[in-house]
């Protein structure tokens, strides 16, 4: 299957749909309208009311997930909330499939289920789901939910509310292990994995160094709440000029060789590192090509 870019992904606030046009030629491979933490609880119900038009808007950029140009995403407030269920509701009258829709605060594959079910209902069987991880069941629950829905497509890690709920600090290290879990699980389930935003706009050096740690784990991409966030973003996750060089000379030389594996620059060459090289060649051609 052709990987599909999810380098960046920028949030913007639902109330705000000027920011929603902008962001969506800015750079981002997805932008997602949130009806969550963007919007205090008072103003919820208007900024429903202006985000869900606005994320069908043909008038506006992007492309909703196909050709060139920002995929569009929406999250929701917890489906298990009022919030969550009436924004659930007013996409399924909309009468329209919104392209992704990103889930926060779920614990257990059956609050995937649930939602992909009410997908059906309304069919709307193109709508992909996003996924957070961000409290401490949804950690220990969280093979069973990458699994639970062909739909899921990205799981996102949601380190501030996990955080809070675990009592630790921000820091990367205090957070290893459950990032850890979070790229098993993705890996497991084949999906892609986003990391949580950086708060401080101002720290690029703070910013790169934590996205070259999350692409070393395993990580695919990572969100944004600025658009000076998506370039650094975007050129830590994309494959480098050696990388590339490296990925066609390690594919060459596998696939000269006839005995299921190969030796390069006294390095063994098996088919794993080869399905890397492949995906790491298949997202260069897709950012040279400019296609989501």
């Amino acid at each position: 299957m052709e990987p599909t870019l999810r380098r960046s992904l920028l949030f913007t606030p639902g109330l705000r749909v000027d920011r929603f046009a902008k962001a969506l030629s800015g750079g981002a491979d997805m932008v997602c309208i949130d009806l969550e933490d963007g919007v205090a609880p008072d103003f919820k119900i208007e900024a429903r009311d202006k985000a869900i038009p606005a994320l069908f808007d043909s008038a506006l950029g992007g492309t909703g997930g196909t050709g060139s140009g920002a995929a569009r995403a929406m999250r929701i407030n917890p489906i298990k909330t009022q919030f969550g269920m009436r924004d659930m509701l007013a996409l399924c009258e909309f009468g329209t499939a919104p392209p992704a829709l990103l889930l926060p605060k779920i614990e257990s594959p059956e609050d995937v289920r649930w939602v992909a079910e009410l997908l059906d209902e309304a069919d709307y069987s193109k709508t992909r789901l996003m996924v957070i991880i961000e409290t401490g069941r949804a950690l220990e629950a969280a093979l069973d939910i990458a699994s639970a829905s062909p739909r899921i497509d990205t799981l996102l890690f949601g380190a501030a509310d996990l955080s809070a709920e675990l009592g630790s600090s921000l820091d990367w290290e205090a957070l290893h292990y459950a990032r850890g879990r979070a790229v098993h699980a993705a890996s497991s389930a084949g999906l892609d994995l986003i990391d949580v935003p950086s708060l401080d706009i101002k720290d690029e050096a703070g910013l790169r160094r934590e996205a070259r740690l999350a692409q070393r784990m395993g990580f695919t991409g990572k969100a944004a709440i600025h658009p000076v966030q998506i370039a650094p973003i975007n050129d830590v996750f994309s494959p480098s000029a050696e990388t590339i060089s490296i990925a066609r000379r390690v594919i060459e030389a596998y696939e000269a060789s006839d005995a299921g594996v190969a030796l390069l620059d006294g390095k063994v060459v098996e088919m794993p590192v080869v399905r890397a090289m492949r995906r790491a060649l298949a997202i260069a051609d897709k950012i040279a090509a400019g296609t989501s």
